[in-house]
């Protein structure tokens, strides 16, 4: 069965992480109508108000429909449409779900993406993002003030309160990524100085396997703002990608058109379309963001282009629940091994 299916990346991080940034440069890089974007955090089983009634924190996968998440993951990749539930952020409430038909490429962007082996294994490419905790309580405070209606004091009392959840079910997950991103302050000075990019830190593991860049790092020129090294992550050999924020345009540039050369299938952008975020109202360009961004859809370009030899998942989600859903004596009918079930395609 080698007809083509979508390719669906996994964005994970706690919340405020960057995970909304990093997409919607990948949505721009690989063409809007080419991608599919979901949020599991639309699966949340409470609104505002219930959550804080039941002392429950969106971190925790008690407080979101897993097994949804699970079905529908399957049902993408599968490239099968979705009626995908919706919460409204700015009002912690729940609203009307919308009709979701996966394209090309889908991104699932959430706090608990990589929890269940059921999902994990619906994934081409799994990034997680990480970066340090104070940076992300900056962002944190000024994205909740600004778009959810928070106070400063509310927002800290919120994620004082989740820390536990983020400690046992968000960084756990970090383990379990093919790519870590780490946006960096200069020299670890949080709040980094005003209108200076952050640095990056790309963690590349081998579970996927990575564009050769190796040739780009200049030994003649150890401060041009790039370094590739070898090194270990999680007690496993890894390749870790920095760029400095102030890294040099050409240097940069260089980098960026090398990754552009392994995206045959797209052509070079404006850099105002991607590598751009909003810092006290005004849109910057940081080219550490833009590399991320590159890197990443190539990752998912070279798994479209191999998508004949890509074998399907075993659809164990829909399977697992038929054999949970209790019979009635009454009315006990033997479900046909033909009716709603998706063929078995091949094992990854």
């Amino acid at each position: 069965m080698n007809r083509q299916r979508p390719i669906i990346l996994g964005i994970v991080g706690d919340s405020a992480a960057g995970k909304t940034t990093i997409t919607q440069g990948l949505v721009n890089v690989l063409g809007a109508d080419r991608v599919t974007h979901v949020c599991t955090d639309d699966y949340h089983k409470y609104d505002r108000k219930e959550r804080a009634e039941r002392g429950i924190t969106p971190l925790h996968p008690d407080c979101n429909y897993m097994d949804v998440i699970e079905l529908h993951l399957e049902r993408m990749h599968y490239g099968q449409p979705i009626l995908k539930p919706k919460y409204q952020h700015s009002t912690g409430t729940l609203v009307r779900p919308e009709y979701v038909r996966p394209t090309q490429f889908v991104i699932v962007e959430g706090l608990l993406g990589f929890t269940t082996p059921v999902m994990r294994q619906f994934y081409d490419v799994k990034v997680y993002l990480d970066p340090p905790e104070e940076m992300r309580k900056i962002w944190k405070i000024k994205r909740d003030t600004t778009k959810r209606g928070y106070t400063t004091e509310q927002v800290l009392a919120e994620m004082e309160r989740r820390e536990p959840d983020s400690r046992d079910f968000i960084r756990p997950q970090k383990k379990l990524a093919d790519i870590i991103v780490r946006f960096l302050p200069p020299d670890g000075v949080i709040p980094p100085p005003p209108g200076r990019n952050l640095d990056v830190q790309l963690v590349l593991r081998p579970t996927i396997p990575h564009p050769d860049l190796s040739y780009l790092m200049d030994a003649e020129h150890p401060d041009s703002g790039i370094r590739l090294r070898l090194g270990r992550d999680d007690g496993r050999p890894v390749d870790f990608l920095e760029m400095d924020g102030d890294v040099a345009s050409r240097h940069a540039r260089e980098l960026e058109d090398a990754i552009w050369q392994h995206l045959p299938d797209l052509r070079p952008i404006s850099d105002d379309l991607f590598g751009g975020y909003t810092d006290q109202g005004e849109k910057r360009h940081s080219s550490p963001l833009a590399l991320t961004q590159l890197l990443i859809a190539y990752h998912l370009l070279r798994k479209y282009k191999d998508l004949s030899q890509l074998p399907f998942a075993t659809p164990v989600a829909a399977l697992s629940r038929l054999e949970s859903v209790p019979s009635s004596p009454s009315s006990h009918v033997a479900p046909s091994p033909n009716i709603g079930l998706i063929p078995r395609a091949g094992v990854r």
